[in-house]
């Protein structure tokens, strides 16, 4: 790897006893900072071609599938990278690392505004979605280094709504950019990458990489901080000198745990995308909704998330990290939301359970991301993420869009139905599991 981005080693000087507290919290602002907006700006640059596809297609001449030709390249390169930069991320400096990857994707945003080539663009998107790989396992392991489980739950919550406000972010820089420079297509670009070249060296400016890097004790010594792993074993480590590989096999494919809550996620997933990617459709078919007001709905079932996933994940923090707990009442709480969804006719009634189905999809979403890493020695925190993410988006979210699309065809939307209520009732099933496994762990550590 890079010297750049190469684990910064620990510091010869130590804070001193009496200010480990003050340095402690003033060093978990910047990066909790650090790690929300660098993530916005990773938003902003993924978004701009989705926002920007109508215009495209207008100026350059590009049909619907080419347009989804391109975004598909991201979709399918975004899923593999995950698993593979996710990994890579668990031997990083994570504040650099997360900086890189933004940098990188501004950069080859820059050459999706510079080029009119439909295989330039594929190309271009391609390796974006590699170089995007990079942002979230490099927020998640930071997250594990510099907070205790007494408040990892919240803080994880904030940083992942900060996708959230990165979607909203995405479409300010649009309208910007548009009103500043005559609808210029190539300037959207530019401004974008150029706002997020501005964050990545915030992110450089304001975050650390871990606790033991700027002379203050780890976060195990700090707060007690420990992983419980299966079998009962304990780890603090934050770094390791098992290889990569090792560290896959043995803490990824051989653990029971990170199966299932990855397979809990990927579930999760495909119920996100085939309510989110099909409310348009599904409410102007099936419900008789305005097309126009339809689109709306899709913003307000994202924006909507926010403060309920902040609150689930604090509840469980206040619950001991009993994280599967709050997750198994989302799902139940979803199944009930969904039939008011399916067969409600009142419109008043189908737009207040999308209202509350953002927070009890995402919050579980955000809480099984928070547990693999639980799951795992902070050394593996990244293969976790990235294990997860294959699966979340070459798995989940595929079946939710083409597979669901080709069964309503066929079908109608029954069959969508039918497939949302089966991923939720495996929800259900794998976080009973999670559930008594953890405890299980629980009483062999304390044993």
């Amino acid at each position: 790897m890079f010297k750049f981005l190469q684990p910064a080693p620990d510091a010869t000087t130590k804070v001193p006893a009496g200010k480990v507290k003050t340095s402690y919290l003033w060093h978990q602002t910047g990066v909790l900072l650090s790690l929300c907006i660098g993530y916005i700006g990773y938003y902003i640059i993924r978004l701009i071609f989705t926002t920007e596809q109508n215009d495209i297609m207008h100026a350059y001449g590009y049909s619907t599938a080419q347009i989804g030709l391109i975004l598909s390249c991201f979709g399918i390169g975004y899923g593999i990278s995950k698993l593979f930069m996710g990994a890579l991320s668990d031997k990083a400096n994570t504040i650099r690392y997360l900086a890189t990857g933004l940098i990188i994707s501004a950069l080859l945003n820059v050459g999706l505004g510079a080029t009119k080539n439909f295989y330039v663009m594929m190309i271009l998107m391609l390796v974006m979605s590699i170089a995007q790989g990079m942002g979230a396992a490099a927020c998640q392991r930071t997250i594990q280094l510099w907070w205790g489980k007494r408040w990892r739950g919240t803080v994880y919550s904030i940083w992942s709504s900060a996708h959230n406000a990165g979607a909203f972010a995405c479409v300010a820089v649009v309208q910007l950019a548009t009103f500043l420079f005559a609808g210029s297509i190539q300037a959207v670009f530019y401004a974008a990458s150029v706002i997020s070249l501005i964050i990545a060296a915030f992110v450089l400016w304001a975050g650390s990489e871990r606790p033991a890097a700027v002379g203050l004790p780890s976060i195990a010594e700090y707060t007690g901080d420990k992983i419980v792993l299966d079998g009962g074993e304990t780890s603090a480590n934050d770094l390791t000198d098992l290889s990569l590989g090792q560290v896959f096999v043995r803490y990824i494919l051989k653990n029971p745990l990170v199966w299932a809550i990855t397979l809990t996620s990927m579930s999760l997933y495909l119920v996100r995308y085939g309510i989110m990617s099909w409310i348009p459709s599904y409410l102007v078919q099936s419900k008789g909704f305005d097309a126009s007001f339809a689109k709306w709905l899709v913003g307000i079932f994202e924006l909507a998330a926010v403060p309920g996933v902040i609150l689930m994940g604090a509840i469980s923090d206040f619950l001991k990290d009993r994280r599967a707990l709050v997750c198994l009442a989302c799902v139940l709480g979803l199944i009930v939301c969904l039939t008011g969804y399916f067969f409600s006719t009142s419109h008043a009634v189908i737009v207040t359970v999308l209202f509350i189905m953002g927070t009890l999809i995402y919050a579980p979403l955000t809480l099984v991301g928070l547990m693999v890493n639980e799951a795992v020695p902070k050394f593996a925190v990244g293969s976790s993420t990235g294990f997860m993410g294959f699966f979340q988006y070459i798995f989940g979210e595929t079946l939710a869009t083409a597979l669901i699309g080709i069964l309503v065809a066929h079908y109608g939307w029954v069959a969508s139905n039918t497939i949302l209520y089966g991923a939720c009732g495996l929800s259900v099933l794998l976080l009973i599991y999670i559930m008594w496994a953890e405890a299980r762990m629980k009483r062999q550590a304390q044993a």
